[in-house]
């Protein structure tokens, strides 16, 4: 009894006397922390984008206002560039080529990258090795395999001079305005196809195999499977490549210089090869400026509207 005391003794006194503790921090100086974090962590990005990408956006708008020619001052002239875009008969033929390279060229390279990686899926040592193959092109530089090619279709080229030595005239792949710009858009397609091959054989292995099993358990071949049950998952990343492929295409101009430097006669002369070789060449920088303007522009509608038909398709098979 005497023992049972003294330890009630000793707990009342330990529970009288609690140590002082750290009070609990406030909801307010917790938002306050967290968001301290927070701008800490996004502050040198956003300086970065801001100076790389904002600022020089904002020059260009204020440049392609103006009749500056890379020397004297700038004389603000108002909406004179854009309107002169649609007089200039330059610009309106050179989107006319790049439109063409554009269309064609994305359901190319979207298409035939999309059937390659379908045969190549699998994983063994042969598919791989053709996948690299796909893809060897797209490590090498534009301005590289332009001139390669230039080689090979030239007037003197690999390929006339063999046609020459069985009596064969030259074949204007390069000098014949028609075949001279589908010249440039099959070397366009074979050097960027490999980029959307690796893009698509990763979304491929993402596909649930439960999905193809019970495909095949339904008596779906591969060609039924592939068409209603593979392409549909992968969606989001073939509506991906598409934007990338057009927007990348539009902006053609390395291959242009290398290949057929625009010609002939004008005839593969895209938008962006005549801003830097011609506009800023005959020192139109505002003009330049105003050209360049407009084509991100148009970029950025062609890919939101691509992106927006996307999404309204999902809605509708969801719906």
């Amino acid at each position: 009894m005497v023992e049972l005391a003294e330890l009630t003794r000793r707990g009342q006194r330990s529970g009288a006397a609690p140590r002082p503790g750290r009070p609990a921090p406030s909801r307010r100086a917790t938002r306050v922390r967290e968001g301290a974090v927070t701008v800490a962590m996004m502050g040198p990005a956003v300086v970065l984008y801001t100076v790389l990408t904002v600022v020089p956006v904002g020059v260009a708008i204020y440049l392609s206002l103006t009749n500056w020619n890379g020397f004297s001052s700038a004389d603000f002239i108002g909406l004179d560039n854009y309107r002169h875009l649609f007089d200039d008969p330059n610009s309106t033929k050179s989107w006319y080529v790049t439109a063409l390279i554009a269309a064609i060229g994305t359901v190319c390279e979207v298409g035939l990258g999309l059937v390659y990686a379908l045969i190549l899926k699998g994983r063994s040592r042969g598919n791989s090795f053709f996948r690299a193959v796909a893809y060897f092109p797209h490590v090498i530089s534009a301005l590289i395999l332009g001139y390669l090619w230039a080689a090979i279709l030239g007037t003197n080229g690999a390929i006339n001079n063999t046609l020459g030595k069985f009596g064969v005239g030259p074949v204007g792949f390069l000098f014949d305005e028609n075949m001279a710009l589908y010249s440039l858009i099959g070397v366009i397609v074979w050097a960027g196809f490999g980029f959307n091959v690796v893009l698509f054989v990763a979304a491929l292995q993402t596909v649930p195999a439960e999905l193809l099993e019970a495909a095949a358990i339904d008596g779906a071949n591969r060609r039924q499977t592939n068409l209603r049950v593979v392409i549909p998952m992968i969606a989001p990343v073939v509506t991906i490549a598409t934007v990338l492929n057009l927007v990348g295409l539009i902006r053609a101009y390395d291959i242009v210089v290398s290949l057929t430097g625009g010609g002939p006669a004008g005839s593969t002369q895209t938008f962006s090869y005549l801003i830097l070789a011609r506009s800023f060449e005959s020192t139109k920088v505002g003009y330049a400026t105003a050209q360049a303007v407009f084509l991100m522009v148009v970029s950025a509608v062609l890919a939101l509207a691509v992106t927006a038909l996307r999404n309204r398709q999902d809605q509708a098979a969801t719906g």
